[in-house]
């Protein structure tokens, strides 16, 4: 398979040493003490965004889709969309009210992988093959440069999506077909023995993978453990930074589970699986990720598949780059990680266990879908932040967990929201839509915004590649047939209006997060939820000041006295009709209309972190 010209390799040595020039501090670029908790991310598929330069839609390549990985007409394939695109709409992203800017993974990709019985492009950017260098299909490293400076002549921040777990598909196993080999154990295919416990003794001393010193992982000489690894010819020099190709740096071991010991050891989808344990490869990423803090100066990383990876790595990776951070000039660098599980305990273990300062709320997800979309009780959102005390550093650090609502591997909103409601009109699906933002853009945490769900996409279908659209005019048959939330377009044409009803509605709350500190860093206490559908109230409290918000998932107007700061007399609307004045020191009466909400200011002087008896 052809590949993208690759930039020269790195001497290992070098790498393992840490040698490559940190650039010289440049001067902060925002206000110093814009921390993590006052972004709003706008997350951005580059390739289904907008196609600013048509000359790289087939990446440099010749030859068919098979070659090439553009088939605009396929969801599995690269549609156009590139770094160029992204730059032409930044008054689009900046006017939806986004402080900061995540593109998914802008690294060269393996242009096609092949599964059973199909093909795929890698236009989503998680199968890296160079790790230094940018997909031709979006651009190149000057263009991506050019992206970050115009991002931050704004004062908008720029997120890396970084990957650690795996690199694309390269390495293959002779006893099995590519993704037909199960995943085989420690115990029954020790390191110390070829092809099981019964084969010939290799690997002599290697002591494990908990042995995690040089000198340990030196004597790991074969990767034969448990199949017998190899590289085709043709892609021998594949993967950037070199060392990447070398397979003993793989666990080698086959498919994922995703239970056990396999979620961190074994192939996630064929891709292949970094030994993360090995003290070089920390030492590798470190220098990867370092120079592109160096060199482009991002504000800060995402990780992928970060509950895959072992906690030692994440324990050491990410001082590493907050200093590299620091470096640079870059002031609050912002590391969050992907842990696709919606119990808050298991999210809180990655805290608190690996060090990562923030996972991706997949808790708050599940109950703002379940609430908004499934009518299911409001308390089970109360439920979610009552666990924020799991988390270590406890409510302070939930407040830089980054929230979502939807994003590139889940279902859009949109979706759940028609299907779960096949009676209700256009209107009531909008309300329900624009209920979930609010509850994003004003709850705890970084709320990150999906392309594409400020004009209603609704990715109709079950899979991650459903949830993908175009925003410029699209030529996919499933996409355009989709129909949308609040307008009667489709994406024959293109998405970016700024007048779409959901567009102008988070823009208001997006100002109303940015206008309010305390919507941004306020302690959050839950005031009132029903055991049905129906009110959701909660106050965020920040230097003397009190805002309280009320959902309600209800058909029907509903109303609740709730309790407040007693100093919290004193009231006004910021979105909706509030009553001027509390009923007595501690009680207010909230009111929110049918499938709607209200935000309520008190300039009372609330206690500092205050708590309920």
């Amino acid at each position: 398979m052809p590949r993208h010209s690759l930039i020269a390799p790195l001497a290992l040595s070098a790498l393992l040493l840490g040698t490559s020039a940190v650039a010289a501090p440049a001067p902060a670029r925002f206000p110093a003490d814009r921390l993590p908790e006052d972004e709003i991310i706008y997350l951005v598929m580059p390739d289904r965004f907008e196609n600013g330069d048509p000359t790289n839609d087939r990446g440099g390549l010749a030859g068919g889709r098979d070659k090439t990985g553009y088939d605009p007409t396929s969801r599995m394939f690269y549609h156009g969309g590139d770094l160029k695109g992204v730059i032409d709409r930044l008054d689009y992203i900046q006017g939806l009210g986004a402080t900061a800017i995540w593109l998914t993974p802008v690294f060269t990709n393996q242009t096609v992988q092949y599964e059973p019985g199909r093909e795929i492009a890698g236009y989503h950017g998680y199968w890296p093959l160079n790790f230094l260098d940018v997909d031709p299909h979006l651009g190149d490293r000057a263009l991506y440069k050019a992206f970050v400076d115009a991002a931050h002549a704004r004062g908008l921040k720029v997120y890396l999506d970084i990957v650690v777990n795996h690199t694309a598909d390269i390495i293959q196993y002779r006893e099995c077909a590519p993704r037909g080999c199960v995943y085989r154990s420690q115990a029954d295919y020790p390191y110390s023995r070829r092809g099981g416990v019964q084969g010939e003794p290799i690997n002599d001393g290697f002591t494990g993978l908990s042995g995690q010193t040089p000198g340990n992982f030196k004597r790991l000489t074969r990767s034969d453990y448990a199949y017998t690894p190899y590289v085709p010819e043709a892609d021998r020099d594949a993967k950037q930074p070199a060392w990447l190709n070398d397979p003993r740096f793989y666990h080698n071991r086959g498919e994922s589970t995703f239970e056990g010991e396999s979620s961190q050891l074994g192939d996630f989808a064929g891709l292949d699986d970094v030994m993360t344990e090995d003290p070089r490869a920390l030492a590798g990423f470190i220098d990867i990720y370092g120079r592109w803090i160096d060199d482009f100066r991002v504000d800060g990383f995402r990780i992928d598949t970060a509950r895959h990876v072992n906690p030692e790595f994440w324990r050491a990776f990410v001082p590493a780059m907050q200093k590299r951070a620091v470096a640079a000039g870059v002031t609050n660098f912002h590391i969050f990680g992907e842990v696709m599980n919606d119990d808050p305990a298991i999210l809180a273990r990655h805290t608190r266990i690996d060090g990562l300062p923030a996972v991706n709320d997949f808790a708050f997800h599940r109950a703002i879908v379940d609430v908004v979309a499934r009518n299911k009780p409001t308390a089970e959102l109360g439920e979610v932040f009552d666990k924020d005390a799991l988390y270590e550093g406890g409510p302070a650090a939930a407040r830089r967990l980054v929230t979502l609502i939807g994003n590139h591997d889940v279902l859009r909103l949109g979706r759940t929201v028609r299907s779960a409601n096949p009676q209700a009109d256009e209107a009531e699906l909008l309300k329900r839509t624009i209920l979930a933002n609010a509850l994003l853009l004003t709850a705890r945490g970084v709320p990150a915004l999906y392309y594409g769900d400020e004009q209603g996409f609704t990715g109709v279908g079950d899979g991650d590649h459903d949830s993908r659209e175009d925003m410029f005019a699209s030529q996919v048959a499933s996409y355009n047939a989709n129909r949308l939330i609040g307008t009667s377009a489709t994406t024959t044409a293109s998405s970016f209006n700024p007048s779409h009803p959901l567009y102008r509605e988070i823009a208001e709350l997006t100002r109303l997060r940015r206008q309010e500190p305390a919507l941004r860093r306020g302690d959050q206490i839950t005031r009132y939820e029903t055991k049905g559908p129906g009110l959701f109230v909660f106050s965020r409290r920040l230097d003397g000041e009190e805002v309280l918000v009320a959902v309600n998932t209800a058909a029907e107007p509903r109303t609740a006295q709730v309790q407040v700061e007693t100093a919290s007399t004193d009231w006004r609307g910021l979105r909706g009709q509030c009553a001027a004045s509390a009923l007595a020191p501690g009680a207010y009466a909230v009111s929110a209309p049918a499938f709607g909400y209200v935000v309520c200011k008190s300039a009372g002087a609330v206690r500092p972190n205050a708590r309920l008896p």
